[in-house]
Parts: structure tokens; C-alpha cells; sequence
């Protein structure tokens, strides 16, 4: 059996950094630790959908990476999203979103994490668009932060 290494906010950077993804979104660690975890990305319009809201798959990528890191820092590096679930409570605009993920209850290889999607703007206060929750499991897998 393959021991997950801890997972520290350092690391957790290289790991978010070694996503192809993140990178295409501009997705940021911007708190990590104790169970919790905040990815941030900036809103332009390559996200957007139609309407010119952020395309509800930018904030399904959002809660899955939040629930994911936060989950790592109770199980260490070597986690998977085993599924979750999300529900769009309001169209997301402005400049930045925020998503905020909490462990509620974990045992040794798993962990069930909820997540809340934050619209922000410059002069107002927070929307929040999105709640999710989802599960993560430990895996037997080696972690790559190079990106091959």
C-alpha cells in the first residue's frame, strides 16, 4: 500500500500548478489548511456562457478542485473526488470567484467536504452562486507535479 504524503500549502500549489486546467482558468490557492481550502479565479470573458455569466462548468471546476484540496488536508496529497453535486442558486459576474471548501466529516480514506461558490465585485459585497458537496477518497496512486 501506497502511504499519501502530507499535504501542505506548498505543495498544494506545485500540485494546482501541474494542472493543465488551473491554468487555463487561472485558478489560485488562496487559503489552505485545517480541514478548508479556497481556490479563486479570475472572471473574464473566455469563461463566460451566453449571457455573459460564467459558464456554470468554470463553477463545477471550482467546487470539484476546492472539495479536493481541503479533503487533502486531512488525507494528505494522494486524493481523488470520488462525485459531488451542485446547485446553482444565482447567475455568477464580476471580477474574481471564490470557493470556499470545508471538510464536515472524514474517516482514514475518505472524506465528505461542502463547498460555497462566491461571486465577487469590486464595490459590492459577495454573491453567492453555487453550494456543493462531494466526497474524496485516499488512492494508491503516485503524485506527479511536474505535469506529465
Amino acid at each position: 500500500m501506497t502511504h499519501s504524503i502530507a499535504l501542505n500549502h506548498e505543495l498544494a500549489e506545485q500540485v494546482l500548478a501541474a494542472q493543465p486546467f488551473a491554468q487555463l482558468v487561472g485558478g489560485e490557492l488562496t487559503a489552505f489548511g485545517d480541514g478548508a481550502a479556497t481556490l479563486t479565479i479570475p472572471i473574464r470573458p473566455q469563461l463566460g456562457q451566453q449571457f455573459g455569466f460564467v459558464h456554470g462548468g468554470v463553477l463545477a471546476y471550482a467546487a470539484d478542485n476546492a472539495l479536493t484540496f481541503a479533503a487533502g488536508t486531512v488525507l494528505g496529497a494522494n486524493v481523488l473526488t470520488g462525485g459531488f453535486s451542485i446547485t446553482y442558486l444565482r447567475p455568477a459576474a464580476g471580477i474574481r470567484l471564490r470557493a470556499e471548501a470545508k471538510v464536515t466529516g472524514a474517516t482514514r480514506r475518505q472524506a465528505v467536504v461542502s463547498c460555497e461558490i462566491y461571486a465577487e465585485t469590486a464595490d459590492s459585497e459577495p454573491v453567492l452562486c453555487a453550494v456543493a458537496q462531494g466526497t474524496t477518497r485516499a488512492v494508491e496512486r503516485k503524485l506527479d507535479t511536474n505535469g506529465t
